[in-house]
């Protein structure tokens, strides 16, 4: 997708209908990285048709795959002729570099071959995002980890294989996890991670690799035992909805007073996502699995018990999602009262706000890491401006602020916002939405 499109959008129109979540970005990472445990077949169904995804299955092409597509996000995967020395080919490494998931390919080939190359991985810029996290879990399984600063790439490699180990990560990391997790699959002996991630896509891999063969203990919790096996077999595996495109439709939903019908959902797998929203006075009725968000013509930020100013943090699961923090923030700004949000995992994420000023939001900025909104209440709407999309999750946080405000507005780089979402403009098309794709 070339960077010199813009999205062009009239906002101030009401939008109406259904809205289908694409499959979640952030499992089908995972999944896919997971179909180099085996040789045998891997038929995944659900995956969402997004930039940062055809990367990643091109990765996988690139180290020999077999890749098969049956359908519509409906893919087979075949393991069983990876080349070890496309690792190190200049093709593989420079595709590496463009999309951070293609880390998550280290823990699998390292279970798999005892050795993988991969360049520093590229992704959103919202921070540092270190990955010694990973690499502190391969050497415990007994992998030596060697970083060439010249090359600006990663060396990997257990030449004795991977062996059973007790890993206590230093941080709640959903990457690292999956990582450490798909090499104790593969190694000798019983692998204990303390201090797991347990988000739902977590326990997504771990039900895939179950049926795979693997032998997993304490799936959904921060404590992960993995008795290792010889060999995993092929499977079949189905990637949830994105609870991340649910919310950013909570949000939309609310921002321009639309009545949205979000379509199966899985709510039992979005965790507070919804009572998060509900605190911002957005109304969200269960119906079946779907949710339905009213039109509104004012919702109410709600104080905590003692009268105190609303507080909204990012935390690791169950917590509240970083990656929607983005969306709150957008959503509080027409809203009646006051919150405080403080984006605690990425110190750059919120550096987006400037635009949203430049629209006539009241945001303070208090640090890197925290801003207070003053809503509206609706009585100034936003008004159109031209503006660049940062990273995935900050693009369509400005993408519903310019489908709500008065006027034209003009969002470039959004390439960005294809990584993470599937044929975005098409699909608000359908609900109403005035949004044209330029060449510019």
């Amino acid at each position: 997708m070339s960077q010199s499109q813009a999205f062009e959008v009239i906002g101030g129109k009401s939008l109406s209908g259904d809205l289908i979540p694409q499959g979640a970005k952030n499992e089908a990472l995972q999944i896919l990285s997971a179909v180099l445990l085996t040789t045998e077949v891997v038929e995944i169904t659900n995956i969402p048709d997004i930039i940062d995804i055809r990367m990643l299955i091109e990765l996988l092409r690139g180290l020999g795959v077999k890749v098969n597509q049956l359908g519509k996000g409906h893919y087979t995967f075949q393991a069983d002729e990876v080349g070890i020395e496309n690792f190190a080919s200049e093709n593989f490494q420079s595709n590496s570099r463009k999309i951070r998931g293609s880390v998550m390919l280290i823990g699998p080939l390292l279970a798999r071959f005892h050795k993988a190359f991969l360049p520093k991985p590229g992704g959103d810029k919202i921070g540092r995002r270190r990955l010694d996290t990973h690499f502190n879990g391969f050497t415990d399984l007994g992998a030596k980890f060697v970083y060439d600063e010249k090359a600006d790439q990663y060396y990997v490699e257990a030449k004795d294989g991977l062996h059973g180990a007790y890993v206590l990560m230093d941080e709640i990391s959903v990457t690292g996890t999956a990582n450490i997790l798909m090499a104790a699959v593969l190694a000798e002996g019983i692998t204990t991670i303390y201090n797991a991630a347990c988000e739902p896509y977590l326990q997504q891999l771990c039900r895939l690799l179950t049926s795979m063969g693997a032998k997993i203990e304490g799936q959904g919790s921060n404590l992960l035992i993995i008795h290792g096996v010889k060999k995993l077999s092929g499977a079949k595996h189905r990637i949830l909805p994105d609870m991340i495109e649910i919310g950013s439709f909570i949000g939309l939903a609310a921002m321009t007073q639309s009545t949205i019908r979000i379509k199966d959902c899985h709510i039992p797998e979005l965790g507070i996502i919804p009572r998060i929203f509900e605190r911002l006075g957005i109304v969200i009725n269960i119906e079946n699995d779907d949710l339905v968000v009213p039109a509104q013509d004012l919702y109410e930020i709600q104080t905590f018990i003692d009268g105190s100013i609303m507080n909204i943090y990012d935390a690791p699961w169950p917590g509240f999602t970083p990656d929607l923090i983005s969306i709150v923030l957008v959503v509080a700004t027409q809203a009646r009262g006051s919150v405080l949000i403080h984006q605690k995992m990425f110190e750059s994420r919120l550096f987006f706000v400037d635009k949203l000023i430049d629209m006539g939001a009241q945001i303070i900025l208090c640090d890197p890491h925290r801003v207070t909104v003053i809503g509206l209440e609706r009585k100034y709407p936003l008004r159109g401006i031209e503006m660049s999309s940062p990273d995935i999750r900050a693009g369509v946080a400005l993408l519903i602020a310019a489908l709500s405000a008065q006027g034209k507005s003009l969002i470039h780089n959004i390439n960005q916002i294809d990584r993470g979402y599937e044929n975005i403009d098409g699909r608000l098309q359908a609900l109403g939405a005035q949004i044209k794709r330029l060449d510019v």
